[in-house]
C-alpha cells in the first residue's frame, strides 16, 4: 500500500539549521520516502501504515547540506536506508516487530544556507525569531522605514503586501506562533509528539496583535493533555515579542 502527503510548511528556519518531522504508524514494516514537499508511505508488511504528520520548515531540498537524520520516537528500529545526499531523496525504513501498530516520530536536519553559503530560494515565511543580531544592520521590515498606510487593512494577506515589506500577514503570524509555541511544549515536555490545533489572531486597532490556539501534548498510553498558548506579534515586522504556555492542561479538551 501506498500514501503520499504532502508537506506543511510551517517556518521557523534558523540560520543554520532547518528540519522537517515526520510522524506516521507502522504495524510491521514500511519506508518513508521524502522528496522536496512530497512524502510517500510504503507499507512492505504488515497492516497498512498512517500518516499523522508531515511538516518542515521550508522545502525539503537536492542534495542537503550538512544533511542529519534523527529517530524520535518509537518501539522499534528506524533506518536510513537512502541519503538524500546521493540524489535528493531521503529514505527511511521503519521495522515494528512487536506486535500492534506504533506511532513513530523521526526529524530530517539540513543547512538552509546550502553547500556554497548561499541561501536555498523557497516561498517559506520569514525567519520566527529575529536572529540578526546587534551588529547585522536594520531590519528591512522596520516598520518606521517602510511603513505605509495605503498597503496596510485590506492587503494584509496579499503576495504584494508581503514581498515589499509592507507588513506581515495573519497567515505568516499564525505559522510563526504555532512553531514558537511547539518548540516551547517540546522543550518543557521533553516530546516531539505534539499536535496543533485552531490558532487565530486578534490584531484589532489600537490593541496588542496576538495569536492563540491549543495543542496536545502525547506522554504515554494515556490520553493526550490539552494546553492553550498565546503569542504577542509585531505584525508590522514579523517579530515574535513573547509565547505562553499555560502551566496546566485543560481539562475539557473538545
Amino acid at each position: 500500500m501506498v500514501q503520499q502527503r504532502q508537506a506543511s510548511i510551517v517556518g521557523g528556519v534558523q540560520p543554520d539549521r532547518a528540519k522537517c518531522t515526520i510522524e506516521v504508524v507502522v504495524d510491521d514494516v514500511a519506508q518513508v520516502e521524502i522528496r522536496g514537499n512530497v512524502g510517500t508511505l510504503r507499507t512492505l508488511s504488515g497492516q497498512p501504515s498512517q500518516w499523522r504528520r508531515f511538516e518542515c520548515q521550508a522545502p525539503f531540498p537536492p542534495n542537503p547540506a550538512n544533511f542529519r537524520f534523527a529517530g524520535v520516537d518509537g518501539r522499534g528500529r528506524q533506518t536510513l536506508v537512502r541519503d538524500p545526499r546521493n540524489g535528493g531523496v531521503a529514505v527511511v525504513q521503519i521495522e515494528d516487530k512487536q506486535g500492534g501498530s506504533e506511532g513513530y516520530t523521526f526529524d530530517l536536519f539540513w543547512d538552509p544556507q546550502g553547500a556554497y553559503g548561499r541561501p536555498q530560494t523557497s516561498s517559506v515565511p520569514p525567519p520566527a525569531y529575529d536572529q540578526r543580531g546587534p551588529d547585522r544592520g536594520p531590519d528591512y521590515r522596520d516598520p518606521d522605514r517602510y511603513r505605509d498606510d495605503r498597503y496596510r487593512d485590506g492587503y494584509r494577506n496579499s503576495e504584494y503586501y508581503r514581498r515589499y515589506g509592507h507588513g506581515f500577514s495573519i497567515d505568516d503570524a499564525v505559522r510563526v506562533c504555532q512553531q514558537a509555541a511547539s518548540d516551547e511544549a517540546s522543550r518543557r515536555f521533553r516530546t516531539n509528539d505534539i499536535h496543533l490545533h485552531r490558532t487565530t489572531a486578534d490584531d484589532g486597532p489600537g490593541r496588542q496583535d496576538w495569536v492563540t490556539g491549543t495543542l496536545d501534548v502525547h506522554r504515554g498510553p494515556g490520553p493526550e493533555d490539552v494546553y492553550r498558548f498565546s503569542c504577542s506579534m509585531d505584525f508590522n515586522s514579523g517579530r515574535l515579542r513573547s509565547v505562553q504556555l499555560d502551566d496546566r492542561p485543560l481539562r475539557d479538551r473538545r
